[in-house]
Protein backbone atom coordinates (compact mmCIF):
# COMPACT_ATOMS: atom_id res chain seq x y z
CA UNK A 1 0.00 0.00 0.00
CA UNK A 2 1.40 3.36 -1.05
CA UNK A 3 -0.05 5.51 1.75
CA UNK A 4 -2.83 7.07 -0.32
CA UNK A 5 -6.53 6.37 0.13
CA UNK A 6 -9.89 7.16 -1.40
CA UNK A 7 -13.13 8.10 0.34
CA UNK A 8 -16.47 6.90 -0.98
CA UNK A 9 -19.67 8.40 0.46
CA UNK A 10 -22.85 6.40 -0.22
CA UNK A 11 -25.79 8.82 -0.56
CA UNK A 12 -29.29 7.61 -1.39
CA UNK A 13 -32.04 10.13 -2.06
CA UNK A 14 -34.84 8.05 -0.53
CA UNK A 15 -35.23 8.12 3.24
CA UNK A 16 -38.38 7.10 5.08
CA UNK A 17 -37.95 9.77 7.73
CA UNK A 18 -36.12 12.49 5.78
CA UNK A 19 -36.67 12.26 2.00
CA UNK A 20 -33.85 13.84 0.02
CA UNK A 21 -31.67 13.83 3.14
CA UNK A 22 -28.27 14.35 1.40
CA UNK A 23 -29.53 17.62 -0.12
CA UNK A 24 -31.01 19.07 3.07
CA UNK A 25 -29.12 22.18 4.07
CA UNK A 26 -27.02 22.72 7.16
CA UNK A 27 -25.78 26.25 7.69
CA UNK A 28 -26.84 27.04 4.11
CA UNK A 29 -24.97 24.13 2.50
CA UNK A 30 -26.18 20.69 1.45
CA UNK A 31 -25.38 17.99 3.99
CA UNK A 32 -23.53 15.82 1.46
CA UNK A 33 -21.11 18.67 0.74
CA UNK A 34 -20.21 18.98 4.42
CA UNK A 35 -19.23 15.30 4.38
CA UNK A 36 -17.23 15.74 1.17
CA UNK A 37 -15.31 18.62 2.71
CA UNK A 38 -14.50 16.58 5.83
CA UNK A 39 -13.19 13.76 3.63
CA UNK A 40 -11.01 16.18 1.67
CA UNK A 41 -9.62 17.62 4.93
CA UNK A 42 -8.66 14.07 5.97
CA UNK A 43 -6.18 13.98 3.10
CA UNK A 44 -8.06 11.64 0.78
CA UNK A 45 -6.51 11.36 -2.67
CA UNK A 46 -10.01 11.26 -4.15
CA UNK A 47 -13.51 11.81 -2.74
CA UNK A 48 -16.38 10.12 -4.58
CA UNK A 49 -20.09 10.23 -3.78
CA UNK A 50 -21.94 7.03 -4.71
CA UNK A 51 -25.54 7.96 -5.38
CA UNK A 52 -28.71 6.73 -7.04
CA UNK A 53 -30.12 10.18 -7.82
CA UNK A 54 -29.11 12.71 -10.48
CA UNK A 55 -29.94 15.66 -8.20
CA UNK A 56 -27.29 14.53 -5.73
CA UNK A 57 -24.85 13.82 -8.59
CA UNK A 58 -25.29 17.34 -10.00
CA UNK A 59 -24.99 19.02 -6.58
CA UNK A 60 -21.73 17.19 -5.80
CA UNK A 61 -20.15 17.80 -9.20
CA UNK A 62 -21.11 21.47 -9.15
CA UNK A 63 -19.18 21.79 -5.90
CA UNK A 64 -16.07 20.27 -7.52
CA UNK A 65 -16.23 16.75 -6.10
CA UNK A 66 -16.65 13.51 -8.03
CA UNK A 67 -19.84 11.45 -8.01
CA UNK A 68 -20.86 8.18 -9.62
CA UNK A 69 -24.38 6.98 -10.39
CA UNK A 70 -24.98 3.53 -8.88
CA UNK A 71 -27.82 1.03 -9.08
CA UNK A 72 -30.97 1.60 -7.05
CA UNK A 73 -31.15 -2.11 -6.28
CA UNK A 74 -28.22 -2.20 -3.81
CA UNK A 75 -29.18 -3.41 -0.35
CA UNK A 76 -26.16 -1.94 1.46
CA UNK A 77 -23.62 0.83 1.23
CA UNK A 78 -20.91 -1.81 0.87
CA UNK A 79 -22.41 -2.99 -2.41
CA UNK A 80 -22.58 0.61 -3.61
CA UNK A 81 -18.89 1.09 -2.73
CA UNK A 82 -17.94 -1.99 -4.69
CA UNK A 83 -19.76 -0.74 -7.77
CA UNK A 84 -17.78 2.52 -7.54
CA UNK A 85 -14.49 0.62 -7.21
CA UNK A 86 -15.36 -1.42 -10.29
CA UNK A 87 -16.63 1.54 -12.32
CA UNK A 88 -13.49 3.54 -11.61
CA UNK A 89 -11.31 0.43 -12.11
CA UNK A 90 -9.45 0.77 -8.82
CA UNK A 91 -6.84 -1.94 -8.34
CA UNK A 92 -7.28 -4.52 -5.57
CA UNK A 93 -4.91 -2.91 -3.06
CA UNK A 94 -6.61 0.52 -3.25
CA UNK A 95 -7.61 1.62 0.27
CA UNK A 96 -11.18 2.93 0.42
CA UNK A 97 -12.79 4.60 3.44
CA UNK A 98 -16.57 4.38 3.64
CA UNK A 99 -18.02 7.61 5.10
CA UNK A 100 -21.73 7.91 5.76
CA UNK A 101 -23.43 10.69 3.85
CA UNK A 102 -25.51 11.71 6.87
CA UNK A 103 -22.61 12.47 9.24
CA UNK A 104 -21.70 16.10 8.47
CA UNK A 105 -19.70 16.44 11.70
CA UNK A 106 -17.44 13.42 11.22
CA UNK A 107 -13.96 14.55 12.33
CA UNK A 108 -11.43 14.38 9.45
CA UNK A 109 -8.89 12.81 11.81
CA UNK A 110 -11.16 9.78 12.28
CA UNK A 111 -11.40 9.29 8.53
CA UNK A 112 -7.62 9.41 8.29
CA UNK A 113 -7.22 7.11 11.30
CA UNK A 114 -9.41 4.45 9.68
CA UNK A 115 -7.27 4.61 6.54
CA UNK A 116 -3.83 4.67 8.18
CA UNK A 117 -4.73 1.88 10.64
CA UNK A 118 -5.43 -0.43 7.71
CA UNK A 119 -2.30 0.60 5.82
CA UNK A 120 0.02 0.11 8.79
CA UNK A 121 -0.59 -3.65 9.09
CA UNK A 122 -0.93 -6.66 6.80
CA UNK A 123 -3.17 -9.08 8.71
CA UNK A 124 -6.58 -7.56 7.87
CA UNK A 125 -8.08 -5.98 4.80
CA UNK A 126 -10.75 -4.20 6.82
CA UNK A 127 -10.39 -1.65 9.63
CA UNK A 128 -12.85 0.28 11.74
CA UNK A 129 -12.76 2.27 15.00
CA UNK A 130 -14.11 2.13 18.54
CA UNK A 131 -14.16 4.32 21.65
CA UNK A 132 -14.32 3.56 25.39
CA UNK A 133 -17.76 3.51 27.00
CA UNK A 134 -17.94 5.46 30.24
CA UNK A 135 -21.66 5.26 30.97
CA UNK A 136 -23.25 1.95 31.96
CA UNK A 137 -26.51 2.97 30.25
CA UNK A 138 -24.62 2.95 26.94
CA UNK A 139 -23.34 -0.55 27.65
CA UNK A 140 -26.92 -1.73 28.15
CA UNK A 141 -28.33 0.20 25.16
CA UNK A 142 -28.93 -2.15 22.20
CA UNK A 143 -28.56 0.78 19.78
CA UNK A 144 -24.94 1.17 20.90
CA UNK A 145 -22.95 -1.58 19.19
CA UNK A 146 -20.20 -3.02 21.35
CA UNK A 147 -16.99 -4.68 20.19
CA UNK A 148 -14.63 -7.06 21.98
CA UNK A 149 -11.06 -7.18 20.64
CA UNK A 150 -7.95 -9.30 21.03
CA UNK A 151 -4.53 -8.19 22.30
CA UNK A 152 -3.65 -6.68 18.91
CA UNK A 153 -6.96 -4.80 18.47
CA UNK A 154 -8.53 -7.25 16.02
CA UNK A 155 -12.26 -7.76 16.56
CA UNK A 156 -13.40 -10.95 18.26
CA UNK A 157 -17.11 -10.10 18.11
CA UNK A 158 -19.59 -7.24 17.71
CA UNK A 159 -22.92 -7.20 19.52
CA UNK A 160 -25.86 -5.08 20.60
CA UNK A 161 -25.70 -6.95 23.90
CA UNK A 162 -23.49 -5.75 26.78
CA UNK A 163 -20.24 -7.55 25.96
CA UNK A 164 -18.12 -8.45 27.81
CA UNK A 165 -20.79 -9.48 30.33
CA UNK A 166 -19.51 -8.47 33.78
CA UNK A 167 -20.99 -11.24 35.88
CA UNK A 168 -20.08 -9.50 39.15
CA UNK A 169 -22.16 -6.42 38.42
CA UNK A 170 -24.69 -7.18 35.65
CA UNK A 171 -27.60 -6.91 35.91
CA UNK A 172 -28.16 -6.02 39.58
CA UNK A 173 -25.10 -3.87 40.33
CA UNK A 174 -24.65 -2.26 36.93
CA UNK A 175 -23.49 1.06 38.37
CA UNK A 176 -20.22 -0.58 39.49
CA UNK A 177 -19.29 -1.86 36.02
CA UNK A 178 -15.65 -1.88 34.93
CA UNK A 179 -14.84 0.50 32.08
CA UNK A 180 -13.57 -2.21 29.76
CA UNK A 181 -16.32 -1.80 27.18
CA UNK A 182 -15.90 -0.26 23.74
CA UNK A 183 -18.50 1.19 21.40
CA UNK A 184 -18.06 0.51 17.72
CA UNK A 185 -17.81 3.57 15.47
CA UNK A 186 -19.31 2.78 12.08
CA UNK A 187 -16.58 4.07 9.81
CA UNK A 188 -14.73 1.45 7.75
CA UNK A 189 -11.71 1.21 5.51
CA UNK A 190 -11.29 -1.66 3.06
CA UNK A 191 -9.13 -2.72 0.18
CA UNK A 192 -10.96 -2.80 -3.15
CA UNK A 193 -10.02 -6.48 -3.48
CA UNK A 194 -11.71 -7.27 -0.17
CA UNK A 195 -14.92 -5.56 -1.31
CA UNK A 196 -14.96 -7.68 -4.46
CA UNK A 197 -14.78 -10.82 -2.28
CA UNK A 198 -17.26 -9.57 0.28
CA UNK A 199 -20.16 -9.12 -2.12
CA UNK A 200 -19.92 -12.79 -3.15
CA UNK A 201 -20.61 -14.00 0.42
CA UNK A 202 -24.14 -14.91 1.48
CA UNK A 203 -25.81 -13.28 4.46
CA UNK A 204 -25.06 -15.28 7.62
CA UNK A 205 -27.32 -16.09 10.57
CA UNK A 206 -25.30 -14.03 13.08
CA UNK A 207 -25.61 -10.96 10.88
CA UNK A 208 -29.37 -11.42 10.69
CA UNK A 209 -29.82 -12.04 14.42
CA UNK A 210 -27.83 -8.99 15.51
CA UNK A 211 -28.64 -6.89 12.42
CA UNK A 212 -24.92 -6.14 12.10
CA UNK A 213 -23.45 -6.49 8.61
CA UNK A 214 -19.85 -6.67 9.86
CA UNK A 215 -20.51 -10.08 11.43
CA UNK A 216 -20.52 -11.55 7.92
CA UNK A 217 -16.82 -10.69 7.74
CA UNK A 218 -15.95 -12.48 11.00
CA UNK A 219 -18.16 -15.43 10.04
CA UNK A 220 -16.07 -15.89 6.89
CA UNK A 221 -12.89 -16.03 8.99
CA UNK A 222 -11.61 -12.59 7.96
CA UNK A 223 -10.10 -10.12 10.42
CA UNK A 224 -11.21 -6.58 11.25
CA UNK A 225 -8.71 -4.23 12.90
CA UNK A 226 -10.48 -1.94 15.40
CA UNK A 227 -8.14 0.56 17.09
CA UNK A 228 -9.57 2.79 19.80
CA UNK A 229 -9.94 6.57 19.65
CA UNK A 230 -10.81 8.92 22.49
CA UNK A 231 -14.50 9.46 21.84
CA UNK A 232 -17.46 8.65 19.62
CA UNK A 233 -18.15 11.40 17.05
CA UNK A 234 -21.34 13.45 17.01
CA UNK A 235 -24.36 11.38 15.93
CA UNK A 236 -25.51 11.62 12.32
CA UNK A 237 -28.83 12.83 10.88
CA UNK A 238 -31.79 10.44 10.81
CA UNK A 239 -34.69 12.70 11.79
CA UNK A 240 -35.78 16.34 11.60
CA UNK A 241 -34.78 16.68 15.25
CA UNK A 242 -31.26 15.53 14.35
CA UNK A 243 -31.13 18.07 11.52
CA UNK A 244 -32.21 20.85 13.89
CA UNK A 245 -29.60 19.76 16.44
CA UNK A 246 -26.80 19.82 13.85
CA UNK A 247 -27.91 23.23 12.57
CA UNK A 248 -27.82 24.53 16.15
CA UNK A 249 -24.27 23.18 16.57
CA UNK A 250 -23.16 24.98 13.37
CA UNK A 251 -24.85 28.16 14.54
Amino acid sequence: MDGTFKVVIPARYASSRLPGKPLLKIAGKEMILHVCEKAALAGAEEVVVATDDKRILECVKLAGFNAVMTLESHTSGTERLTEVANTLEWVDDTVIVNCQGDEPLIPPELIKKAATALMEQTTAQVASLCAPIKDVNEVLNPNAVKVVRDAKDYALYFSRAPIPWDRDCFPDNASSFQQEHFRHIGIYSYTAGFLRRYITWPVCALEQIESLEQLRILYQGERILVPAVDQVPEAGVDTQEDLDRINDLFA
